[in-house]
This record gives C-alpha cells, structure tokens and sequence, in this order.
C-alpha cells in the first residue's frame, strides 16, 4: 500500500464528513477498502494538519467516540474547542450522543 496515497484518500474521505458530524478511523479504513487499517487512518490524521487544504481532523474519534486524537492539535483542548463550536457535546473527552452523530462514509457507496 502506498502510503501517500493512502492518506491521500483518507483525507478525501475526512472532508467528507458533515459540519456537526463525527466518524471514526475504522469507518474512514472501511470506506477506502482498508478495513483493517483504522490505526494507520490515525497516523493519517496526526499528520493532517500538515497539508495545504484543511483537514476536519476533530470529526474523527475512536469506536467509541472518544477524543483519541486531541494530544496531536496545537492544544490538548483544541479538537474539543472544534468540536463544540459545531454543536458537538463533548464530556470527559467523549462526544455525548455519539451513536447519533455518527457519519459513516460507507453510505456514500464506493470511495
């Protein structure tokens, strides 16, 4: 697998996802095939806020929606911060009512 391709795809994928929404790195590793690559999907968007167009990287948790990811922001706050302007609860670093704000790309059909 070539790796810039695949965070290529990834991040396709990541600006899909809707204003207000969240996802997580296994639904993105899914919806590009890779299903069993939810942890390289992280280290993908570790490294998000590097590319020349933006990157929601916030609208991705893990499986169980916490906020995983928050430690590879500018601040440990700012993926929260993100997520709250868009009218997403977050508590204790988990997004509350997760399984209703749930996107999964995989609804989109092929990626």
């Amino acid at each position: 697998m070539n790796e810039p391709d695949f965070f290529q795809r990834v991040y396709a994928v990541c600006r899909l996802i809707p204003y207000g929404r969240v996802t997580t790195y296994g639904a993105i590793a899914k919806a590009i095939g890779a299903g069993k690559s939810a942890r390289m999907v992280g280290w993908a968007m570790n490294l998000s806020h590097a590319e020349k167009d933006i990157v929601p990287a916030h609208r991705v948790v893990n499986r169980q929606g916490m906020l995983t990811g928050k430690m590879h922001f500018s601040t440990p706050v700012l993926m929260e911060q993100l997520l709250s302007a868009e009218g997403v609860e977050v508590k204790k670093d988990q997004v509350v009512r997760f399984k209703e704000l749930f996107w999964d790309p995989q609804e989109l059909g092929n990626i």
